[in-house]
């Protein structure tokens, strides 16, 4: 593959300075984040309900390693909640920890110029001014775009989140910011591409399969006895991935990295058994493209003579002004450095989740953890709290006048354990009793008290330094559920409780003169 592929490309020069923007939709309203505050986009993940919050908060998920609160922000902007589709996404903001706000689809980055953003106080719109920066016409027949600031939108019901933020970004992870693009549903006969400079031209890959695109590193694990364009092994959301340099690996001049630069992570859908994607590093990422049948031609065969099938078509654009070459993923792997690559990644994986193994066979700092769930949610109470496990009777005895808080009394073993539904403490809906359902047994203040779960998972052992602080999202979660266990390697999050917070005060001094 030669420079001589495609065209070069001239573009304008603005004398005006440009931001950019990342366009998305709520319903049919068309809203804006400056592209300075959006750390990454991403599709639904799995997350974790966090009792005694705001119905805002859609949950906990795992961002490379770190918890990430997702809100919803059609709920935020009082707008009626909706179920997630295939559009649906997470846009990751940094309003000085990582916050995921939930929008309806993405649409693109804009380039906008300071003249292009008008005063929002003049616009009609159904949103809290103090919640805009302003707006932009868009220029077609959807009217205006709403610049909304991430910063205030998190702060109208999340208050304790920018508060613990100012004091510690500890979410904060600036040498490895991403952003992935996205753009909203294609139509049938229309292909979505992302497209690349390399070396001043243009490439693209197929959107699907681009799972996103993220800044350099700063720390790269390098790899022995391999071509000059295997840049080494990055840890990427807990996977490990080999780094590929597309200029050197097609030929090109290998140039000093700069901020421009990206690693775009690409799957290359070859190996199912082992991780299928690669991070290939490119000089700029330009824009996601609509691109139709009629703009696309096939590979004329002498293009294809350096490195085989590296190229699927070209994309004639702009009246055949401009042209895209469209990479095969896929044909990355007929090189044998990149497959070693792979083979060093897929070992690294091993030999990591082996090595946390073995810190944990090692660390005398342990700690222990009651498992149970409750609505299938994991939730983790320390062992030194939990006295024992027992089975639910088939009934509760009831004794007169007891605290409406209280279900029954147990007698186990000749002493009266008043029992309490976990359930009513963290607001859910009760269930009907079950085979699976077990009682905790929990000393608090040297009164023992049973909490009726769901069902008990295991006792797990971990070490104390993979228990973090859970993000503060209301206070009564915070005093409750303070504390989180992240288990990335296993796509797990179990909220710690704080077997002192089960009960408030009053209600110890009630437990304690029920039994008195």
């Amino acid at each position: 593959m030669t420079n001589a592929m495609v065209a070069e490309l001239n573009h304008e020069e603005f004398e005006e300075s440009l931001n950019q923007y990342v366009t998305f939709f709520i319903g049919k309203e068309r809203y804006a984040f400056p592209m300075t505050d959006v750390v990454e986009i991403i599709r639904i993940p799995s997350m974790v309900d966090v009792p005694l919050t705001s119905s805002s908060l859609l949950g906990l998920a795992n961002l490379r390693g770190h918890v990430l609160p997702v809100l919803d922000l059609r709920t935020i902007l009082s707008f009626n909640s909706v179920e997630q589709t295939e559009s649906s996404r997470i846009l990751v903001v940094n309003v000085g920890t990582n916050i995921g706000l939930m929008v309806d689809r993405v649409s693109r980055v804009i380039d906008v110029t300071e003249s292009d953003i008008q005063d929002a106080q003049g616009i009609k719109s159904s949103i809290n001014a103090e919640l805009l920066q302003g707006v932009i016409n868009g220029g077609d027949d959807q009217g205006f775009i709403q610049i909304l600031l991430p910063k205030q939108c998190v702060e109208t019901q999340f208050q304790n989140i920018i508060s613990d933020a100012v004091q510690s970004n500890s979410m904060a992870d600036g040498s490895t910011t991403s952003i992935t693009i996205e753009e909203e549903e294609a139509d049938e006969d229309v292909d979505m591409l992302v497209s690349f400079n390399v070396d001043e031209q243009e490439y693209a890959f197929h959107l699907g399969s681009v799972q996103e695109i993220v800044r350099l590193p700063d720390d790269i694990s390098q790899v022995p006895h391999v071509d000059s364009h295997v840049l080494g092994l990055i840890n990427l959301r807990g996977r490990v991935l080999p780094l590929i340099s597309l200029r050197s690996l097609f030929g090109m001049y290998e140039g000093e990295a700069n901020e421009d630069h990206r690693i775009l992570v690409v799957d290359l859908n070859e190996k199912p058994s082992q991780s299928s994607c690669v991070g290939l590093v490119v000089d700029g990422v330009k824009e996601v493209l609509r691109v139709s049948p009629n703009e696309q031609g096939e590979v004329p065969k002498l293009l294809n003579t350096f490195n085989s099938d590296d190229i699927e078509k070209i994309c004639r654009l702009d009246n055949g002004k401009r042209l895209v070459s469209v990479l095969k993923p896929s044909s990355l792997l007929q090189y044998p450095s990149v497959q070693k690559a792979f083979d060093e990644a897929h070992q690294e994986d091993q030999t990591m989740e082996q090595q946390q193994d073995n810190d944990l066979d090692l660390d005398s700092d342990n700690e222990q953890m009651v498992v149970f769930k409750l609505a299938d949610q994991e939730y983790g109470i320390s062992i030194e709290d939990v006295q024992e496990i027992t089975r639910v009777p088939e009934k509760l005895d009831k004794v007169p006048k007891t605290a409406s808080f209280i279900d029954g009394m147990v007698n186990l073993r000749g002493t009266i354990l008043p029992v309490v539904d976990m359930r009513t403490r963290f607001d859910m809906n009760r269930i009907e009793a079950s085979d699976r359902q077990r009682i905790l047994v929990v000393t608090i203040d040297s009164v023992k008290t049973g909490f009726v779960v769901d069902s008990v998972a295991e006792v797990l052992r971990l070490s104390k330094r993979q228990i973090e602080d859970a993000p503060p999202l209301s206070d009564d979660q915070n005093r409750m559920l303070g504390k989180v266990v992240n288990l990335s390697q296993r796509n797990r999050i179990i909220q710690i409780l704080s077997a002192r917070e089960l009960l408030s005060a009053n209600e110890q001094t009630i437990v304690a003169d029920q039994l008195g």
